[in-house]
């Protein structure tokens, strides 16, 4: 794999805020060019060059029709290898599919039926929420524990309920943990297989974000776990190469899921991009030393939040996450008004008062608002740091002064 090349350059500094502003995509069309935009799950960086080769080599071929074959699973295969020493990803037991969350549906449309419950951990991932209630399921919370971790005992209670008159139910699990950034470790992950094989309940892991684990700490695959044989995992290239553009994901099942994983419908293959799937095996394979500059670079912004936030926002309260390049930020001791809902516009979910809402018409710094992500969100923003530190620094300042001045 391309990880024993040479090193390269901080991929978070090669791209002027002038050039970022002709960019078309969500994070810069959402607002205004006197807003900075750290809120949708883009990273501000240039692709990895194996990646536009591959891309603009398939272009060159007119290789540009339907998605087939193996090559992203045999791609995540050696990836899964290198990285976290773990050779369960089986092509023969992978499925390409869109992308994550559609993959998840899919998914639980094998294990559950209209009327189940889905348990997720808030605050979570926004479409956890949306989309299980979309496909006729109910929603259980089972709130993180102290300092963001798993609850076992609150996930056990869930699981009692998500079963209740002999329901199937199904857990989804978010691997890293979007937003906190929470690692979960072998034990906790262990513990969760074993509580789900004694309460039936099927496990479903959304780990698109295990590229994107900080120095120190050590990502596990789910289904690498003893007991975890029967579950899930969603993975793909998207969140840790920025590559959302280019839709493509694989669903993989474990050892005695993989006959669930064969009933999936044919015509889900139809959706992932042929030029996604092209772009993120390429990046799995080939694009190793440009990942290793992005997580030195995160880790640099990571930390340089703490002391932005310290400097500027001293009451704000958040822990460099393990994981992602998400800060979750703690804003109940600012004196800002509580979270209060307005409307849908431009497909994102916008607030009247709240943390969010100031900074965006205060400080002209756009952030998720903590209440999207459910029990346990309000009062906090998700601040997306995978930009430029000049970036970070102007946000952060902007929303000091603005704090000062309220």
């Amino acid at each position: 794999m391309g990880s024993m090349c040479a090193a390269v350059a901080n991929p978070l500094e090669g791209v002027p805020l002038d050039q970022l502003r002709r960019r078309t995509s969500m994070k810069w069309r959402a607002y205004g060019e006197d807003v900075l935009p750290l809120f949708v799950a883009e990273m501000d960086v240039m692709i990895a060059e194996p990646v536009a080769r591959a891309l603009v080599d398939a272009v060159q071929r007119g290789d540009t029709g339907y998605a087939v074959g193996t090559e992203y699973a045999v791609a995540l295969q050696e990836f899964a290898r290198t990285r976290w020493g773990w050779d369960g990803v089986a092509p023969e037991r992978a499925a390409i599919v869109p992308d994550v969350m559609m993959g998840a549906v899919e998914i639980l449309r094998l294990v559950t039926e209209p009327g189940d419950a889905v348990v997720v951990n808030c605050p979570v991932y926004p479409p956890f929420y949306s989309f299980v209630e979309h496909m006729d399921r109910r929603v259980i919370d089972a709130p993180l524990g102290a300092s963001n971790r798993l609850d076992l005992d609150t996930l056990a209670a869930a699981f009692v309920t998500a079963r209740a008159g002999g329901r199937t139910a199904a857990y989804l699990l978010c691997n890293p943990h979007n937003p906190t950034g929470t690692v979960h470790s072998a034990e906790e992950l262990a513990a969760v297989a074993s509580l789900a094989a004694t309460h039936s309940v099927r496990v479903v892991a959304d780990e698109i974000h295990a590229p994107l684990v900080m120095p120190g700490q050590r990502f596990v695959p789910y289904l690498s776990l003893p007991g975890a044989e029967n579950g899930f995992s969603l993975m793909s290239a998207s969140k840790g190469f920025n590559l959302a553009g280019l839709k493509a994901a694989l669903a993989i099942a474990g050892p005695e899921a993989g006959a669930d994983l064969a009933r999936l419908p044919e015509e889900v293959s139809h959706g992932p991009s042929h030029l996604g799937v092209i772009a993120h095996a390429a990046a799995l394979r080939d694009s190793g030393p440009w990942l290793d500059a992005l997580i030195e670079g995160l880790d640099r912004n990571r930390r340089q939040v703490a002391s932005l936030l310290a400097e500027h926002l001293p009451k704000a309260r958040y822990t460099p996450p393990e994981a992602t390049y998400l800060a979750w930020i703690d804003c109940r001791e600012l004196g800002l008004e509580d979270d209060t809902w307005a409307e849908r516009e431009r497909g994102l979910v916008t607030l009247r008062t709240g943390p969010a809402a100031f900074f965006l018409e205060k400080a002209g710094v756009a952030l998720n608002s903590g209440a999207a992500f459910g029990t346990g969100g309000g009062g906090h923003v998700r601040l997306n740091f995978a930009t430029s530190s000049a970036v970070l620094e102007e946000a952060v300042t902007r929303m000091g002064e603005a704090v000062a001045s309220h």
